[in-house]
């Protein structure tokens, strides 16, 4: 069982070092921070820590650098981190460990707080090297893992590090995604419905294996849903298909064809780049579908938007959202999620590319029951799979 640090008494944090493993991991371009939801989500853990006297340690991993490299420093993340937290003076150090990490520890005072550089820029993080593991280990005397979204890899941060404490608990934040995930996996409030969008079938095949036989609908859009229809012989002109996994698709089909609902319509074009599209119930041989059209829409909403009853889980947008002609069908859907969570639905949302979406298509965080800051491990946690991080701090 996940010990919140809640579950601890105020007194024991005043003047002990935490190590907080949170997840940082946001879009910066032009040196500029895009939707920082994930810093944000952070913000209750480093507080209420901060709040009861803690001297706390950060530690994130930022994007998939090749060694050290500048655009991939957490420097902005802590100018940004330090401009809305509101209860200590946020520090940084350009390194994660050694001495001047240990100096710039060794001056805390209590409640302040210590982003480290990115863990990413030493090899031995994602290879759970046991001296890097140990040495991340020595900074503290309490771990806190408050990052959900990384928990299914056996990091140093997550796994190696994290078993060599006495007090590991979970944060805020990950105590949240565990309870509404769980949830959702094993109880979901029925009716159970699940809209699916996005590229890849493969990272979504465990996940609707778990969920499929709880369902009362599955809606699907998006690049997953050419497969689908290509399984079941209809037209799909060069839209993508995942020829590896199709056989895995026509046997959902043929388990849970009743429970699957597909576009009728879509937007079509020969590119993305094209500026023309066309709505067709049948994709011609030189177009490819980029959006759900108009009837899909009609159809799915009703689906979506409900009479405030059961559970609506979304993960991956209708289609290509990011431009304007192609997202008309996932700017309706993130509407209509917020419409179920109106009229009492639970209402789950997973994944960096879902948030984006939701967001563009002015829902706020507050329209729904939970985003999860998970995209990969979302998906993992709710197939059942093994998810090193959380066992690291589970103390049964």
């Amino acid at each position: 069982m996940l010990r919140s640090i809640s579950a601890i008494e105020d007194s024991k944090y005043s003047g002990k070092t935490v190590l907080i493993r949170v997840d940082f991991n946001v879009s910066i371009s032009d040196s500029t921070i895009g939707e920082d939801y994930r810093i944000r989500m952070s913000l209750p853990t480093i507080e209420y820590l901060s709040k009861r006297g803690a001297k706390i340690i950060l530690a994130s991993h930022l994007g998939r650098p090749r060694g050290w490299q500048s655009g991939y420093s957490l420097e902005l993340v802590a100018k940004r981190l330090s401009s809305i937290v509101r209860t200590a003076k946020v520090g940084f150090v350009n390194n994660c460990i050694g001495n001047e990490v240990s100096d710039k520890i060794n001056r805390l005072e209590n409640g302040d707080i210590l982003l480290l550089e990115n863990l990413r820029f030493y090899k031995e993080e994602e290879a759970n090297d046991p001296e890097f593991a140990r040495q991340l280990g020595s900074l503290a005397d309490i771990y806190v893992n408050d990052a959900f979204s990384t928990s299914h890899r056996k990091h140093a941060s997550t796994y190696g590090a994290a078993r060599l404490f006495d007090t590991r608990l979970a944060g805020f934040n990950l105590s949240r995604e565990v309870e509404y995930l769980s949830m959702m996996k094993e109880n979901p409030i029925k009716p159970l419905k699940i809209m699916v969008g996005g590229v890849k079938i493969k990272d979504k095949i465990g996940a609707l294996e778990n969920l499929l036989p709880k369902a009362e609908k599955l809606l699907l859009g998006g690049a997953v849903a050419y497969t689908f229809l290509k399984a079941k012989g209809m037209k799909t002109g060069i839209s993508p298909i995942d020829e590896e996994h199709l056989s895995w698709v026509t046997k959902a089909l043929s388990m849970y064809g009743d429970k699957i609902l597909l576009p009728s319509d879509h937007i079509v074009a020969s590119s993305p780049n094209e500026g023309y599209a066309s709505i067709a119930r049948d994709i011609p041989d030189e177009f490819a579908g980029f959006d759900i059209g108009n009837e899909t829409v009609q159809r799915y909403s009703m689906e979506v938007g409900g009479d405030g009853s059961g559970t609506v889980f979304w993960n991956g947008p209708m289609g290509q959202f990011e431009i304007a002609l192609f997202s008309n069908g996932t700017i309706n859907m993130a509407k209509s999620v917020a419409l179920a969570f109106w009229r009492g639905s639970k209402t789950l949302i997973g994944g960096g590319d879902t948030l984006e979406a939701m967001k563009k298509s002015g829902v706020s965080e507050g329209e729904v029951s939970h985003v999860s800051t998970g995209g990969g491990a979302t998906l993992r946690f709710l197939a059942g799979d093994e998810m090193p991080g959380l066992n690291a701090i589970n103390r049964t």
